[in-house]
């Protein structure tokens, strides 16, 4: 049984995983204060594949894994062009975090803040422009981001849901 749990293990794309921010939190009890640590991770494959999650726990080596596993279960597909940047611009919006995305031609490279650079580098984008508009809060800038990769469309699906081709949409000559 558990050979063939790893074989399905390795049958799966190798997953990279990047610790964003790590919080301690305190709770106020009778005794005085209970500490605890909150780890945000993102987790992707590189190929259009991320997920965010959130762990705690009274030590950061667990908060990380219990992190990486809630990452895990909420990952999701990111529209990607061929050129390995977003197919249209897109305002992310989570809370106060509020993240404008952007294409960019070829060679500009992932021009993001620390933890928005996390999600792009992880989902596979290789050429974007973005910036944080609102909060600083890394949770609600970096889920601020998913959302907007998650709204992401491709050409192809823009164009079935206006009953259109793909050269219409684009004015191109057909």
């Amino acid at each position: 049984m558990a050979r063939n749990n790893r074989q399905q293990e390795s049958a799966v794309p190798e997953l990279q995983e990047r610790v964003v921010y790590i919080n301690r939190v305190s709770k106020v009890v009778k005794g005085g204060r209970r500490f605890a640590l909150t780890a945000l991770v993102v987790v992707g494959d590189g190929n259009g594949r991320v997920g965010v999650g959130m762990g705690k726990s009274q030590e950061v080596p667990t908060a990380i894994k219990k992190g990486v596993e809630d990452a895990k279960k909420n990952m999701f597909t990111v529209a990607l062009t061929p050129e390995k940047t977003v197919p249209h611009e897109i305002l992310g919006e989570y809370g106060a975090g509020r993240v404008l995305i952007k294409p960019a031609v070829p060679g500009t490279g992932v021009m993001a803040g620390g933890p928005v650079r996390a999600i792009m580098e992880l989902a596979g984008v290789q050429d974007v422009i973005t910036k944080s508009l609102g909060t600083s809060n890394a949770m609600n800038i970096v889920k601020a981001a998913a959302e907007g990769l998650k709204n992401l469309e491709t050409p192809q699906e823009v164009a079935a849901r206006r009953d259109l081709s793909v050269a219409e949409i684009f004015g191109w000559k057909e």
